[in-house]
């Protein structure tokens, strides 16, 4: 299955970095936003990512316009027609995702691969959504995706042996460490990561110490390079309450209930980073 134009559907925090990585491994990159405002916004993050690399000369002026000049964004599914390989992701919405393939369908050739970047969402039952269950996968990033070297390679049930070798290797074309995960909630990393989160926030319910102290034991105790609470309001607390109750429907097991300040803190809007608060004022 040769790859040589790719499409990225979405160009959110997530998206915006998966096209950037495609076009930088010399990949014919668009990317798809459902409106203009958005897709600026999203391509002007690339732009601004690959301009502080060249002014901190971890990038050079030549690669950046060569990744730029790989790259371009669109509104329309239409010109996803001669994609080779899609990625997918959009908001982790079940119903969301299935009018999005609706429309790739509609529009990309029948040798194309489709591939989500959910985080949580089943992969057998997304691919049961589209015309090509066989040719659909699982290819979960990690934020920031130009820096992170892990991604997460998933197998549905319906994922043919081709389409996971040529995944896989689409991962590691663009200079990324892939790991085979299996298709259930979590995968591998969220899987360990999200019970080490939730009973970090229970445990500072229960009084085991302060947030810094809590943070800073993790960090120098163990070695972490954020501790559990910083982590948190990086991803956001919003994400990880997500995944959490996807988890605990899944195995209905303690560890994955989330706990009550985290549900609360949602409630109220503390999310973390992206709102200014989470568990520190940002």
């Amino acid at each position: 299955m040769a790859i040589s134009t790719v499409g990225v559907l979405g160009c959110g925090l997530m998206g915006a970095g998966i096209a950037q990585v495609c076009a930088q491994a010399g990949y014919t990159t668009i990317v798809r936003e459902v409106e203009e405002p958005l897709l600026r916004k999203g391509l002007g993050r690339i732009e601004k990512f690959l301009a502080d690399g060249v002014t901190r000369g971890k990038v050079t002026p030549e690669a950046r316009d060569a990744t730029l000049g790989k790259l371009s964004g669109t509104t329309k599914f239409e010109d996803f027609a001669r994609c080779d390989l899609v990625i997918e992701a959009i908001i982790e919405n079940v119903d969301e995702k299935r009018r999005a393939y609706a429309a790739l369908d509609a529009v990309v050739g029948e040798a194309a691969i489709f591939c989500s970047n959910t985080s949580s969402l089943c992969i057998t039952e997304l691919a049961a959504a589209t015309r090509r269950p066989d040719r659909f996968g699982g290819l979960h990033f990690f934020n920031p995706v130009p820096l992170m070297k892990l991604v997460e390679v998933v197998r549905g049930l319906s994922t043919t042996d081709e389409t996971y070798r040529a995944v896989f290797a689409f991962a590691q074309s663009l200079g990324k460490e892939p790991i085979t995960a299996p298709d259930r909630p979590g995968f591998i990393v969220n899987r360990l990561l999200v019970p080490y989160l939730l009973d970090a926030v229970r445990a500072y319910e229960n009084g085991l110490g302060t947030l810094e102290d809590i943070d800073k034991g993790m960090t120098l105790g163990c070695g972490h390079p954020m501790g559990p609470f910083t982590l948190l309001d990086f991803v956001g607390l919003d994400t990880t309450y997500y995944i959490a109750n996807i988890m605990f429907e899944e195995f209905r097991e303690p560890q994955y209930a989330p706990p009550p300040l985290l549900k609360r803190m949602v409630l109220a809007g503390r999310l973390g980073r992206k709102s200014g608060q989470g568990f520190y004022k940002y």
